[in-house]
Parts: structure tokens; sequence; C-alpha cells
């Protein structure tokens, strides 16, 4: 073989490790997912699976006065089913508390809901809507929820607290603070140099009955 033939061999062979090397270096490459800094061989970072949201609850708060149960149930069902709906009230006035929550059928429903309605401006009010994972759901957050709510009737329950029988202690009690406070509307009135004579309050603080002694 003459010397043009050892050089084409030769080149050759070059061609075909270099080819080689590039081949590897590349599948290595994608099979890596970064080189340590402190040398040594490729690394690839173990696989991790995206979990599926299983979570179906949504919190809800910044609710504004008159968005109640009915009304929520209303406006909420067009995204999809409703399971559950709970409005937080005080247990005393049965006043709303302005947070509460709702439970869908479908996780999927749930993350639309949440996505959508978060920030959104409803009677002046920004919702924050939130989902809450399985794991965070209190054990007794739907306790009482198919419960109907019955308002008070306030207009009863001032009456019995008007219509209740005093004693002389307590209606000089009452007397009292009624002149008490008027003592300091006089005394306002005053400082503001204002010259104006107040009527006397009407009434005052009755006397316990003295016993009657009879003389032969």
């Amino acid at each position: 073989m003459g010397a043009k033939g050892r050089k084409k061999s030769i080149t050759k062979k070059l061609k075909k490790g270099a080819s080689e090397f590039s081949a590897s270096s590349v599948s290595k490459d994608k099979a890596a997912d970064f080189l340590p800094l402190e040398g040594g061989p490729a690394r690839k970072l173990p696989d991790t699976e995206v979990r599926e949201s299983k979570a179906t609850i949504l919190y809800i708060g910044r609710i504004p006065h008159g968005f109640y149960e009915n009304e929520m149930e209303g406006f909420f069902k067009q995204f999809g089913t409703i399971k559950r709906l709970r409005l937080a009230r005080n247990k005393k006035t049965g006043k709303s508390k302005h947070f509460g929550f709702i439970e869908f059928e479908s996780p999927e429903v749930v993350k639309v809901v949440a996505d959508t309605m978060h920030n959104y401006l409803l009677f002046e009010h920004l919702l924050q809507v939130r989902l809450i994972p399985p794991e965070h759901v209190h054990p007794r957050l739907w306790k009482g929820v198919n419960r109907s709510y019955k308002p008070l009737d306030w207009v009863k329950i001032e009456r019995k607290r008007q219509d209740k029988e005093r004693t002389l202690e307590d209606y000089n009690k009452l007397v009292g603070e009624i002149l008490k406070r008027d003592k300091k509307r006089r005394k306002r009135i005053e400082a503001a140099g204002i010259d104006y004579e107040c009527p006397e309050m009407v009434g005052a603080i009755q006397a316990a009955p003295k016993k009657i002694r009879f003389t032969d």
C-alpha cells in the first residue's frame, strides 16, 4: 500500500471515530440532566410522578352581605354538581361570618372554580377562593350542614326583655344610668360654650317603702 492509501485509511478511521464519539456524547447528554461541578460522570435526576389533585372542597372568603346559601348554590352550580355547601354563621345572632365551604363531585371542576373565581369582584368584594387538600379537611367541617337555618325573632326577644318584671333595685339602677348619661351630656354642652338650659329629667330614684308604725 502506498503513502496515499495509508493516508486515506487513517482519514477514514478518524472520521469514523469522531462520528461514534459525537453520537455517544449526544446520547449521554440526552440521558443526563446535569454535569457535576466537581467533575465525574453525568447524572440524571429521578423521575417524579405528577400527582393529580383529588381535592373537592373549596374555601370561599370575603362573601358579601346578602350572598347566602341559596344565592351561593344558584351561582356556583353553573360549574358543576354541588354535593354540600356551608356558610359560616354566628351561633348567637345567626349573621354571616363572610366565609364558607363548597364541595363539588369532580376534582376537575374544583380546579376550574378555584382558577376562575379567585379575586372575582362580586358586590364590591373580591372573593378569595382556595383549594383545601383532603388531608387538611377538618373532620367536623360538615357537622350540622343539613340543618335548616331558622333566623332568630329579635322582636320577640326584645319584647320579652322589656316586659319582664323589674324589682325596685333594677328600676333604681336603670334610672341611675339615665341620670348619669344626662349629667355627661350637660357637661359636654357647657364645655362647648353653649348657653342652653336642659330640661330636668322626669323621674327619680325611688326610695324603698318604709315600715309604718301604728301608735296606740
